[in-house]
């Protein structure tokens, strides 16, 4: 960020993006937020937008689980960022992973959508009604693990690609069905497509589902302080308690977890769920407490139902996955 001197004014903001038109559409949210406050504060940002191909962008030969490495749509974004080639960068919270570095901060989360995942099949039929043998794709291990806990007569394939490549493949006949956040069909207006929406305790979403994020680096103080006014304070603490979860868990490895928070005046709602590969063994538990008062319960929510899950079989489930896959990421 570079204001040029001490006044109010903020100056000129390169906000740094992937390149995929839902990206772009959130990256435009963001954009508009902050001419919004600028006008408020009356002061003027001049804004940057600075594409970036990531490499979950540019591999698409592999399944998103099997690249490795730091989060496969997030490094590039935060390289930009640690070499000031941009001042802040536009994510899809569920992207980010939990471990950030201390020179990089999140600075700000809003515009949660609804964090469910949804079904798009032949004939418009729901999933339970799909006939024996239907290949349903998806890039999520939490998904498929998820939904073969109420089938096991049904193939998952992988599928790669944005979301309008991804439903053109469906259309062509790659596979019966297939699974996808509401959030980003929301945004892209395809929701007529949709045929089922999976309730959170049928289909735990990925921690940080269907919210932005914005990063920036830690030592940009000035810019942290704008950023905060443009949070949603609820989105905020839904994502604190999710992301406590998560990170209680080790969410790092390619562990079929959800988690699911929800704010409701001064209590939160938090569902999460720890899954085998194959959905035989599956763990849900919800818990509802009161936030009133205390701006670190959300975090502590997410944490104690992550320890009491790992202390109810949890554990096991993470170790064997552990064992199983090793040193991959998983998409959420």
């Amino acid at each position: 960020m570079h204001t040029g001197n001490k006044s109010n004014s903020p100056g000129k903001i390169r906000i740094g993006t992937r390149e995929s038109k839902l990206a772009l559409l959130q990256t435009d949210i963001v954009s508009a937020r902050l001419k919004e406050l600028s006008k408020k504060l009356k002061t003027e940002i001049e804004i940057q937008i600075v594409p970036i191909t990531t490499k979950g962008d540019k591999v698409l030969d592999r399944p998103i689980a099997e690249l490795g490495g730091r989060g496969v749509f997030v490094k590039e974004l935060e390289e930009a960022l640690l070499h000031d080639v941009v001042d802040i960068v536009v994510h899809s919270l569920k992207d980010l992973p939990t471990d950030m570095p201390d020179s990089l901060a999140l600075a700000a989360v809003l515009d949660r959508d609804d964090p469910a995942d949804v079904l798009l099949s032949k004939d418009n039929l729901p999933f339970l009604d799909l006939p024996a043998g239907s290949r349903i794709a998806t890039s999520s291990r939490r998904r498929a693990a998820q939904l073969l806990h109420l089938r096991k007569d049904i193939e998952f394939v992988d599928i790669r690609g944005n979301i309008p490549t991804r439903i053109r493949k469906f259309d062509e006949g790659y596979c019966d069905a297939i699974v996808l956040a509401c959030a980003g069909l929301n945004r892209l207006e395809l929701q007529g497509r949709i045929c089922q929406h999976f309730s959170i305790d049928t289909l735990t979403p990925a921690a940080g589902q269907a919210a932005l994020a914005i990063e920036c680096r830690s030592k940009d103080s000035e810019l942290l302080q704008l950023l905060q006014q443009i949070e949603d304070k609820e989105a905020r603490q839904e994502a604190d308690c999710e992301r406590a979860y998560l990170g209680e868990l080790g969410g790092g490895c390619s562990v079929p977890v959800g988690a699911s928070a929800k704010v409701s005046g001064e209590t939160l709602t938090l569902t999460g769920c720890i899954a085998s590969l194959d959905g035989k063994e599956l763990l849900r538990e919800s818990i509802t407490e009161s936030i009133k008062g205390n701006p670190h319960k959300a975090a502590e929510i997410g944490l104690n139902l992550a320890k009491k899950m790992l202390s109810a079989g949890g554990k096991k489930i993470m170790d064997e996955l552990r064992r199983q896959t090793p040193n991959v990421v998983s998409a959420p």
